[in-house]
């Protein structure tokens, strides 16, 4: 497979282009302005699920989690193989709780994989996260990583054209930018960081933790 990077016919990647250097120069927890990214609500608003949000389980369920986190992260990748299909089966899956997730890329290849995954669509886009977060060690430990992410993504219909097209799609870039800066105006500056019910948790939370808050939301 030629490097998903390279744009076929000379086309320039303006997404690609501008998601790297906003991300590729920035410190790990500070940004700069986003290039051609709309504006953010309030810091108040944002602890409200968004239109454009990716929303696992019951929009209605009286608890909402927001999660912050990069591709690139490993204790975000734990806690989605190893935590989250727990809460999932005793929270999401019963209608108590709500995960809203969010981007919040520490590098450019954190970038470029969030708006691969932006491209699946709200059908797939969990399914991507899975398939992203559990293959971690592999393809990030790879000389190119986005080449390497592209192979088991294959299993969910994301093909080679598909994902060039993907990452030279500047709507996908912004809306990547645009949950990164939202982040920051919540007071984001490492991953995973969790608000539930508008309460901010920082750091990667075990099964025990988060069931001892839900269960007091509950009541």
């Amino acid at each position: 497979m030629r490097n998903i990077l390279i744009v076929a016919g000379g086309v320039v990647a303006v997404a690609a282009i501008a998601a790297g250097a906003y991300f590729g120069t920035r410190p790990a927890t500070t940004g700069t302005a986003p290039v051609a990214a709309v504006a953010t609500p309030d810091s108040s608003a944002l602890a409200a699920v968004q239109p454009g949000d990716h929303v696992l389980g019951d929009p209605k369920a009286p608890i909402t989690v927001i999660e912050y986190a990069s591709l690139t992260c490993s204790h975000c990748a734990q806690f989605h193989t190893q935590v989250l299909p727990e809460i999932k089966k005793k929270w999401i899956d019963t209608g108590k709780v709500k995960l809203v997730y969010r981007d919040f890329p520490l590098d450019q290849v954190a970038a470029k994989a969030a708006q691969i995954a932006e491209c699946a669509g709200n059908d797939r886009y969990f399914g991507v996260l899975d398939i992203i977060f559990r293959g971690q060690p592999q393809w990030l430990a790879s000389a190119d990583p986005l080449t390497e992410l592209a192979k088991p993504l294959r299993i969910a219909g994301m093909g080679e054209n598909e994902i060039k097209a993907c990452l030279a799609n500047e709507a996908m870039s912004n809306a990547v930018i645009n949950d990164y800066k939202a982040g920051e105006q919540m007071g984001v500056n490492s991953t995973p960081t969790l608000f539930i019910n508008g309460q901010l948790y920082r750091g990667s939370r075990s099964v025990e933790d988060l069931d001892g808050v839900f269960g007091k939301l509950a009541k």
